[in-house]
């Protein structure tokens, strides 16, 4: 399912610009481009191979899934979908014509945009990942847990 390298994007914690990366041999530090700030590292023979088990930022095993698309994105077409639909009402006799046409969008790039994996801890985002199928999807509890209290989870899934 991976195709090319590991490709990994690290949030600047100065800056908190996207710092973009590839696994490679002796490399301890990424250095962001805008503020030259440097991020302590640390690749595995896994990565190399495009497996996830441990991340090479904060050295953290919770992992979680999602589509690969831009937030800000999604809340801007539902901003505007209802925009149109309030100016619309009228004459599509309360049928909410635009959020149902926003709807099938979303439904169709759900569909074809491939997902990614984002570290609960440090937020670092790995695309092409051979082992997506392990990681779970988002879970809330995990993810309050850890920002909030700072728990480590070892990668094992939190269930009741």
């Amino acid at each position: 399912m991976s195709e090319g390298p590991l490709r990994i994007t690290i949030t600047c914690t100065e800056c908190e610009s996207g710092i973009n990366i590839t696994p490679t041999k002796n490399a301890d530090v990424a250095k962001c481009d805008i503020c030259s700030h440097e991020e302590a590292v640390s690749f595995s023979e896994e990565h190399f191979k495009n497996i996830l088990k441990e991340c090479p930022c904060c050295q953290r095993k919770d992992f979680y899934k999602q589509k690969d698309f831009n937030r800000k994105i999604g809340v801007v077409l539902f901003v505007i979908a209802s925009i149109i639909y309030l100016f619309t009402f009228d004459y599509t006799y309360g049928i909410p014509v635009s959020l149902i046409i926003l709807w099938l969008v979303d439904l169709f790039l759900f569909k074809k945009i491939p997902p990614v994996v984002i570290c609960y801890k440090c937020q670092s985002i790995f695309r092409s990942v051979a082992n997506i199928e392990e990681i779970y999807d988002f879970n809330h509890e995990m993810n309050d847990r850890i920002i909030y209290s700072d728990h480590n989870f070892h990668g094992e899934q939190l269930e009741h």
